[in-house]
């Protein structure tokens, strides 16, 4: 498959017969995912919502086949979960929605939006924490800020993109962290990432798990030793080890 950097997205309208399929990966989110689903749905009826289960033990799976077009199972982890959930779908548009992220009602005409020029080959939505709070307001405004300079998100931001692009980048990298920022630099080599401002809400529990400025030092170093070459196992074990 071509990761020509010279080569362009595929023309298409989305006014005209293209579909949209939500992939959502879950591993024991029951408390966050019906609001997750609620929204997706709401916002986009006719989506395909394709919930990739990586081996709750909660009551995820009983949520996920209220709203669901597909519940399907792979391997935990959220790489080869979006991978394996794309492969599943049909749709023309791809977008990858975290289990504690709430997009918000305007989605599918923001995707749509943005994807009528032909140039643009995906994107991602700017984000807040939920919850409220100055700092928490603070760290939203930032993350969405530092991505609109970079032209690249993170999965908490909900990334679209294009299926036949998906595919030519053969996917999410098969990584255990990280596989958002990696994908997201591919995907800028395809072409233009549209930066979307409706914003999504993800939840902030890991930053008040951890602490707000602890959780967001610990989110930028290692992200920074990515770009910088360390192995994502290696940082895999530092991230599990400095929760």
């Amino acid at each position: 498959m071509s990761n020509d950097c010279n080569d362009p997205c595929p023309a298409s309208n989305l006014r005209f017969g293209m579909h949209l399929s939500v992939i959502v990966p879950v591993f024991n989110e029951q408390e966050m995912l019906e609001r997750t689903l609620a929204a997706i749905h709401n916002g986009a009826a006719d989506a395909e919502i394709v919930v990739v289960d990586g081996g709750s033990t909660d009551g995820s799976l009983y949520i996920a086949r209220k709203f669901a077009d597909q519940v399907v199972s792979a391997s935990r982890g959220r790489a080869r979960q979006q991978n394996y959930g794309a492969l599943r779908s049909f749709g023309d548009v791809l977008l990858f929605v975290h289990a504690d992220t709430i997009v918000p009602s305007t989605f599918w005409e923001d995707i749509s939006s943005a994807l009528e020029n032909s140039r643009v080959c995906g994107g991602r939505f700017d984000v807040k924490l939920d919850g409220g709070g100055r700092l928490a307001s603070l760290i939203g405004r930032l993350i969405s800020l530092r991505s609109r300079l970079t032209r690249s998100g993170t999965g908490d931001q909900a990334i679209f993109v294009r299926r036949a692009v998906f595919e030519s980048l053969g996917g999410f990298p098969q990584i255990p962290i990280c596989e958002d920022v990696a994908f997201m630099r591919r995907l800028k080599c395809a072409g233009r990432v549209a930066c979307v401002r409706s914003q999504v809400t993800t939840s902030a529990r890991r930053w008040r798990r951890g602490g707000f400025v602890r959780t967001i030092l610990l989110m930028w170093m290692i992200k920074a030793l990515y770009l910088l070459g360390v192995t994502p196992e290696r940082l895999a074990c530092w991230y599990t080890d400095a929760r």
